[in-house]
């Protein structure tokens, strides 16, 4: 399962790097569906966070019960000290607590934003920024 996200199409024409959080998930087996459900409460939580510039939920093949979390943000501190410090990522956590097996893990790295290729569908869904494949649900 994907759930995918950007607030816009707009670029920062200044900017090319970006941070890009990722957080590992594990989930408890019996809790998935309601872990899915849980995170569409509270994924406006994330998205009006400053610096946000979109999210991808995605369910791990091999081992389904790990979810995937990349959060795109304009800058380090957007997150650290940014949103962790908020009351949005408290009530973000405690939507979602209960149905992690163990501790979420998060690291950030830095790179470009993803670009169009001379091979990809322009037609596409996801292309078009929206996984909207019967896996997919743009949020």
């Amino acid at each position: 399962m994907w759930l995918f996200s950007r607030p816009s199409l707009t670029r920062y024409p200044f900017e090319t790097i970006l941070i890009y959080e990722i957080a590992q998930l594990p989930v408890h087996k019996e809790r998935m569906e309601t872990f899915r459900q849980a995170f569409a409460e509270v994924v406006p939580l994330l998205s009006r966070a400053k610096g946000y510039d979109g999210h991808l939920l995605a369910q791990g093949i091999e081992t389904p019960e790990l979810f995937h979390l990349i959060v795109r943000r304009r800058s380090l501190e957007d997150h650290t000290p940014g949103f962790e410090t908020s009351e949005d990522h408290r009530l973000f956590m405690i939507g979602l607590q209960e149905n992690f097996s163990k501790e979420p893990r998060v690291y950030h790295i830095e790179g470009a934003d993803f670009a169009a290729s001379e091979y990809d569908d322009v037609d596409s869904a996801v292309s078009r920024g929206n996984a909207g494949t019967p896996r997919g649900l743009l949020l």
